[in-house]
């Protein structure tokens, strides 16, 4: 985040900031071996005084060093390759061909998940009951080695706040952040927004329960054509926030609360405690932390958009409800390249790249403003601070990078450009916060659009790509789609990466 003069509003700047900058000149460990092994034949060639033969390695070499070294929407080309070999892998031997045991006849136990591709790894365990609200469910991740917990909050939204109002969100928002980075259980937070037009079954629910029967006609046609004018243009907003630490920080208090689920639930539920009075201040009205019915539907609700009408009215009537097991959809074919197909549904996500002019609090709302009917939007941004040595040695990599680079092009007496200065300048801003007691924190932002599977999905996904254009890079997550998918959609804290590294962030 940049420093700001009086009351300018906070602006958040990608400084370009690899978090792994490399060995030699940005290069992982890999490509600098690779590098190197292409640069030997020549330094042979050149002893054994071979000139055509060096010319010709030259060209071959250099073509090479591109495949290994230039990234290309991200990866650089051969790591492309090795990703596209693996997808057409999978898709050949129908690895990634996934249909539900209830679908097939086989359904197992209610309490069991039965979830596609990454969310396999995940485990769903009941914790105790969490003061009024009942048993919690609770989420690991165990190939993150990760535990969490998942709330429904209920938010009136930025969009008609004031730029003064704002700044006073972003700046709670910080303090939450930098709290969770001197806490010693949780580092993670994930904020996920869902927008979907309004299906009109919560309010006729509730208007069959307070309809009164002998109210006049008159008066009933009027709020019909009001139901059909307002609702047509009506949307209807999910919000999530999922916290999560890992195993490493649980493990020794967990065993001092008893150890197994229960001890890591009693560890986690002292954070939830700190963190409602917290959302709070953020304008969040209520906080329901999900039980395991409740994460059941914001899951099959996220494979399944048109299952909410049924969920909602069940949840209003006092039905039971929704089990684990069918939590996940019936059937999700083979995933293309740049989309996912699931249960009669179209999905395209990507990651959004944060401007290098930086973006202020709110930008995102754009992505999320629903263009057409049965259209669906989410937005999720992942949060990760990080400890204060962690921080303090990050910002140490930082300007050892950033004063050797200048120091290497003064030597030599090339000029910094405006770029370079402001890499510089960001440098040395983090550090002078962290060295004043603020933290670090690792994000990233996911956003999808999904529609019905008989729509054009890609008109739609232009359309997001319109709404981002001038204020975010849309990256296309493609041969990945059906990891982005959860990533973008689902409330279960996935989606950052353990660490960027080199030229293939």
């Amino acid at each position: 985040m940049s420093a700001r003069p009086g009351d300018a509003p906070r602006v958040y700047r990608d400084l370009d900031a690899r978090e792994r900058g490399g060995w030699v000149l940005g290069l992982s460990p890999p490509q600098a071996l690779a590098c190197l092994a292409l640069v030997v034949p020549v330094l042979l060639a050149l002893t054994s005084g071979s000139w055509g033969h060096v010319v010709g390695l030259v060209a071959v070499d250099g073509l090479l060093v591109a495949l290994v070294v230039v990234p290309v929407r991200g990866r650089p080309p051969l790591r492309w390759l090795a990703d596209l070999v693996s997808f057409r892998t999978g898709v050949l031997m129908r690895w990634s061909l996934w249909q539900s045991k209830a679908a097939a006849g086989l359904a197992g136990p209610p309490g069991e998940p039965d979830l596609p591709g990454v969310l396999t790894r995940v485990e769903f365990p009941d914790g105790p009951p969490f003061r009024d609200q009942g048993r919690l469910c609770l989420i690991h991740d165990t190939g993150d080695g990760r535990w969490g917990a998942t709330a429904r909050l209920a938010h009136s939204g930025v969009g008609m706040l004031s730029d003064t109002e704002c700044e006073r969100l972003a700046g709670r928002l910080g303090h939450l952040l930098v709290a969770m980075g001197r806490r010693d259980v949780v580092d993670r937070l994930s904020l996920l927004v869902r927008t979907v037009p309004d299906d009109g079954t919560e309010y006729g629910v509730w208007r069959s329960l307070h309809e009164v029967p002998d109210a006049p006609l008159l008066a009933r046609r009027a709020a019909d054509e009001l139901d059909r004018t307002v609702g047509a243009a009506s949307v209807r907003s999910e919000l999530f926030v999922t916290v999560s630490g890992p195993e490493t920080a649980l493990r020794r208090p967990a065993a001092a609360a008893g150890g197994g689920v229960e001890g890591r639930a009693s560890v986690l539920y002292r954070v939830l405690d700190g963190l409602d009075d917290a959302l709070t201040t953020l304008g969040v009205q209520s906080v329901t932390w999900l039980s395991g019915s409740g994460m059941a539907a914001a899951i099959r609700t996220g494979f399944n958009p048109a299952a909410a009408a049924g969920l909602t009215r069940d949840r209003l009537t006092g039905r039971s409800g929704l089990p684990l097991s069918a939590a996940g959809p019936a059937l999700a074919p083979a995933p293309a390249a740049r989309a996912y197909h699931h249960d009669g549904f179209s999905t395209v996500s990507y990651a959004a790249m944060m401007p290098p002019t930086g973006t202020v609090f709110g930008s995102l709302g754009p992505l999320l403003a629903v263009r057409s009917e049965g259209e669906r939007r989410t937005v999720a941004i992942h949060y990760e601070a990080l400890s204060a040595r962690a921080a303090a040695r990050a910002v140490r990599s930082g300007r050892f990078r950033s004063t050797a680079m200048r120091d290497w092009r003064a030597a030599r007496g090339v000029g910094d450009t405006a770029t370079d200065r402001r890499r510089s300048d960001g440098a040395r801003d983090q550090e002078s916060a962290v060295a004043a007691g603020q933290s670090m924190v690792r994000f990233t932002v996911a956003a999808s659009v999904t529609v019905p599977a008989d729509r054009d999905v890609e008109d739609h996904a232009a359309r997001l790509e319109n709404d981002a254009s001038g204020r975010f890079r849309l990256l296309r997550l493609e041969l990945a789609q059906d990891s982005a998918f959860v990533a973008a959609v689902l409330p279960v804290g996935i989606g950052l990466p353990r660490l960027r590294g080199g030229l293939d962030g």
